[in-house]
């Protein structure tokens, strides 16, 4: 997975990785578009199943009165770097091919 890029979903999803040490993170952002919601959540649910992993997924939205509208997918103490694998398969369901910085 490219370290830090822009996606193909102009303006609908915006996707922002991280990387450190043993920690990796996917934040997709839909903001403008909360319709998205079902149609991400489905995704990372088709991408653990596929893959078998099972990252800590947690949900910024009008739920919580919170902005942006978000969910962040993070994989912590990732010694194998099995998360870029799963990062890679969910951003391809969600038709983004590259990443915010």
């Amino acid at each position: 997975m490219p370290e830090q890029t822009t996606k193909s979903r102009c303006g609908r999803i915006k996707a922002y990785f991280r990387r450190e040490e043993r920690y990796e993170g996917l934040q997709l952002v839909f903001k403008e578009h909360p319709e998205l919601k079902e149609e991400i959540l489905q995704a990372i649910d088709e991408t653990m199943k596929e893959t078998g992993e099972k990252p800590a997924v947690f949900e910024n939205s009008e739920k919580s009165g919170a902005e942006p509208y978000a969910f962040y997918v993070e994989f912590n103490d990732d010694y194998d770097k099995e998360g870029g694998d799963f990062f890679e398969i969910l951003l391809k369901k969600l038709g983004i091919d590259k990443c915010e910085e």
